[in-house]
């Protein structure tokens, strides 16, 4: 017969064994991650063991898409048209038929299911460049599918792009990847490369086995009942001290060193800031310039102002604030804030829509989460979900500072800027049929809303309360989740590969856990909690991305482990959710959120706020809260007083209440339709069948004009409209539009040559192939005057000629930007983003800007003003052809 004490030891290891999260994936227990075949279990508290290997090298598709590029450019075929051939190999090795430049080579026949691509594949790649060759020698170009025309003495070299590693669509880059460019062979016009497929990784596991090997007493000691979840907690803290660099400053991850803006700060708001306040300071002062300035990271077509997040610094400081108290760092922070504001505000803000231009926020890698057509200038002219949610925030945080350091003007100013800001965001963002936010403002002329979901800006505007409560529920209730966890947007873009795209970033999981806690929805936040456990768990790392499709580390553009805004997010599910740990001007105070499936006793010791230290006990599930006291007696609104000393006791006691009845949308990890491209004649706009469309939208000036089926109809032709086609699939999914097609009487659109109205450049840089332009730098043309005829009163849309050789389209800090003007009212800015490293050959437009002007003679002037500033400071120059004006409407 049993005892008592053997029976209830019988009752707990039932319990142990019992899942706290099951599914057709992944099952979760306290003590271990279980994934099909493989098993992370915990030996011990600091001890866990790890089975897991990446298959991406078993189930490889074996169909690869591809296309040459001219110079490393996106120049052979139309978007969405590629070269297509199945690799099946033959003793490791598969050959492409001679294929002839800018003729689409397609398989006919799909592989058997079972196919897949074979690990160590040698494919030989054959192009007949002879057409391309043929037309430098005839007429000393060769003029691309759309129009480009590449001259001979310009040619440097033909790559391939493509869906499979060593491939990749990133064309920024491409001219960069040696190993991607082909070779002519004996003169003959016929070029070849022979490129390594999916390289056996097979002794390549992820790690077998973690043991804590740092001493991490002198941080809060947290226990749950959990094993899985308490190993995991001291992994993450073992990270945090892995990341701290010589200097006394965060390491962005194993594979990236140095400090950037926007890690750093999300990672300080997830729970840096609490754990290393120090050392989150001297991160956040890495990141200002000698002027006082935020500074933007490095990002699409040379930085700052086409990335605009850098105010996520504010967020941060602010939050250092409210940990520590130092009222000097909350009045150098409060000047650094308002200084780069009042920048943006001249730069980025639009206040005819009240939004901010710029990239959505983190997510600056242009291929993975724009329109292929987008240029740099285009996406600068966009506004963002994510964006404006932080820049919202932080208009709130400068009104309560400016409150606490008494800059009464400045009160009202940031209050009525985060009013416009948030009703801007409500209006032109919110999907009332989808039941959350769209993802940005694009287009030329006239902007349309991407219906992808951006996950980072919806949890934002969750937590910053940009959606009200009941918003907030639908939200997350509502936004598409998959089985691994919330993807980056929803759903992914077709042919490319993951990264921002068809990825699970665990940070951006984490701030996803806050929303749904914040929501109080259970089923949301236990399937986010265990989306962050089991890689953590099974790579015994915090890795920085996950493929969304399988949630495997491997198969991503770039990868990290250690990183630290995954492990920053994966410790504030202990702090801010599950004690719900809240800093606020007047005291700490608990918002616990625990769902039922982590019901057991959680305890936090050694905690440490200001001068206190405190050991906490939490108590039931749910996220009302019953008892809290402080050392035995009542904790008024469970708030820690800014001005408590020494050690104490704090004990929650929660009510074990039902979460109100909400669910999620999870879905697979689908695919919208690849963009059309449409072309216009004679009336009629036209387009290929886009593969998998059911229907059709066309678009002018913004506004759906007709829904169809075909792919051809007849459109009006006023004196100015801006045509584009959405493909919609039978999910509903939406392509993105179609690059926006001008159609126009002549009589519409002007240019003004410039080279008459300032000295020619001697700028002496290579590949220059137009000399009929200026040059502007911080020493040349700093005020060019434009004098203009407008033949009749409307509304103009005036925009730039230009080159930009100072960098390449994805990275550096050299984007050139003006102040337009109208005698002396200020128009707007006008951005120049680089356009490829040294190629001053590569011409395209800036953004425009929008005016209503009267019949008659105007005078306008392009200046370089305070506040045009970059983020190199030094170099601030471009090539500027002619000013085109296009009247847009009457």
């Amino acid at each position: 017969m049993e005892s008592g004490n053997d029976q209830q030891q019988l009752n707990n290891r039932d319990a142990d064994a019992a899942a706290i999260w099951q599914s057709e994936h992944y099952e979760l227990y306290p003590d271990r991650v279980v994934q099909h075949e493989f098993t992370a279990q915990v030996l011990s508290g600091t001890e866990i063991t790890s089975n897991y290997k990446s298959k991406a090298n078993a189930f490889q598709n074996p169909r690869l898409i591809f296309k040459f590029c001219l110079n490393g450019q996106d120049n052979e075929l139309p978007p969405g048209v590629d070269h297509q051939i199945t690799c099946v190999a033959q003793n490791n090795t598969c050959e492409t038929p001679l294929i002839i430049f800018g003729e689409p080579l397609k398989t006919i026949s799909a592989p058997p299911t079972d196919t897949y691509l074979a690990p160590d594949t040698l494919w030989k790649i054959r192009l007949d460049l002879r057409p391309v060759l043929q037309a430098f020698e005839d007429q000393g170009f060769y003029e691309t599918y759309n129009g480009e025309k590449i001259r001979q003495e310009d040619f440097k070299g033909v790559f391939v792009a493509g869906s499979t590693a060593p491939l990749t669509w990133d064309f920024a880059n491409l001219i960069n990847r040696k190993e991607l460019e082909l070779k002519e062979q004996d003169n003959s016009g016929i070029y070849e490369v022979t490129l390594l497929l999916n390289p056996d990784t097979a002794d390549k596991a992820a790690n077998t086995t973690w043991q804590l090997s740092r001493d991490i007493a002198a941080f809060p000691q947290y226990t749950s009942g959990y094993p899985l979840v308490d190993a995991l907690y001291k992994l993450a803290l073992e990270e945090m001290l892995n990341a701290i660099e010589e200097d006394h400053t965060f390491r962005t991850g194993k594979e990236w060193a140095g400090v950037w803006t926007r890690d750093i700060s999300y990672s300080i708001l997830l729970s840096m800031g609490m754990l290393q306040p120090q050392v989150a300071r001297n991160s956040l002062l890495r990141k200002v310039n000698s002027a006082y300035r935020i500074i933007q990271d490095t990002g699409t077509g040379g930085a700052y102002p086409v990335s605009s997040d850098r105010i996520v610094w504010a967020l941060a400081a602010w939050e250092l604030y409210l940990i520590t108290g130092d009222d000097q760092w909350l009045q150098d922070a409060y000047q650094i804030i308002k200084n780069s504001l009042e920048d943006d505000l001249r730069n980025v803000y639009d206040p005819i829509t009240g939004l901010f231009h710029g990239e959505s926020s983190f997510l600056d890698w242009r291929e993975q989460t724009y329109p292929a057509w987008m240029q740099p200038a285009d996406i600068y002219d966009s506004k963002s979900l994510s964006t404006n949610a932080v820049f919202y925030q932080a208009c709130c945080i400068l009104a309560q500072m400016a409150d606490i350091v008494k800059d009464a003007p400045a009160i009202t100013r940031y209050q009525q800027l985060a009013a416009k800001i948030k009703k801007a965001i409500n209006q032109h963002f919110w999907i009332p049929e989808k039941k959350y936010y769209g993802q940005f403002l694009y287009g030329r002329n006239f902007k349309i809303l991407s219906p992808r979901a951006d996950a980072l800006g919806e949890a934002l505007c969750v937590l910053f309360d940009i959606a009200e409560a009941g918003q907030q529920r639908a939200l997350v209730a509502n936004t598409p989740v998959t089985p691994y966890g919330i993807p980056c947007i929803s759903p992914q873009i077709p042919h490319i590969p993951p990264y921002h795209n068809n990825a699970i970033w665990p940070f951006v999981q984490a701030y996803w856990s806050l929303a749904a806690a914040k929501a109080s929805n259970a089923a949301a936040l236990t399937a986010s909690l265990c989306a962050i456990y089991r890689p953590a768990a099974l790579l015994l790392t915090n890795q920085e991305n996950l493929v969304a499709s399988n949630g495997d580390y491997a198969g991503t553009q770039v990868n990290s482990s250690n990183m630290l805004w995954s492990l920053a997010g994966h410790l504030s599910m202990t702090y801010k959710v599950i004690f719900g740990i809240n800093f606020r001007p007047d005291g700490l105070q608990f918002k616990p959120v625990v769902p039922k499936a982590f019901k057991k006793n959680h305890q936090l010791v050694n905690f440490t706020y200001r001068q206190a230290i405190l050991d906490i006990q939490l108590e039931g599930f749910g996220n009302q809260i019953t008892v809290c006291t402080l050392d035995d007696e009542p904790l008024p609104n469970a708030i820690i007083p800014i001005d408590l000393k020494g050690r104490h006791q704090v004990r929650i006691i929660l009510a074990n209440n039902a979460f109100p009845e909400q669910n999620q949308n999870q879905v697979t990890v689908d695919f919208s339709p690849v963009t059309p491209e449409v072309s216009y004649q004679a009336g009629t706009l036209a387009w290929p069948a886009v593969a998998g469309a059911e229907k059709y939208q066309v678009i002018q000036n913004g506004q759906l004009l007709q829904t169809t089926t075909a792919t051809q109809v007849p459109v009006p032709a006023p004196a100015y409209a801006e045509f584009q086609v959405i493909a919609v699939n039978a999910q509903e999914h939406e392509s993105f539009a179609s690059e926006p097609l001008p159609v126009t009487a002549t009589h519409s659109t002007q240019r003004y040559k410039l080279k008459q109205n300032g000295a020619q450049t001697n700028i002496g840089l290579n590949d220059i192939s137009d000399s009929e332009f200026v040059e502007i730098s911080l020493t040349k043309n700093t005020n060019l005057k434009i004098e203009v005829v407008v033949p009749e009163a409307g509304l103009y849309a005036l925009d730039f000629w230009y080159a930009n050789g100072e960098g390449p389209i994805s990275t550096s800090n050299r984007c050139a930007m003006r102040t337009l003007k109208k005698d002396d009212l200020v128009l707007g800015t006008i951005v120049f983003p680089q356009r490829g490293y040294n190629n001053w050959a590569d011409w395209g437009f800036t953004n425009a800007v929008q005016v209503k002007l009267e019949k008659g003679r105007h005078f306008f002037a392009l200046a370089y003003e305070t506040g045009n500033e970059n983020m190199h400071g030094k170099i601030n120059r471009a090539l500027v052809d002619y000013l085109r004006i296009t009247k847009i409407s009457g």
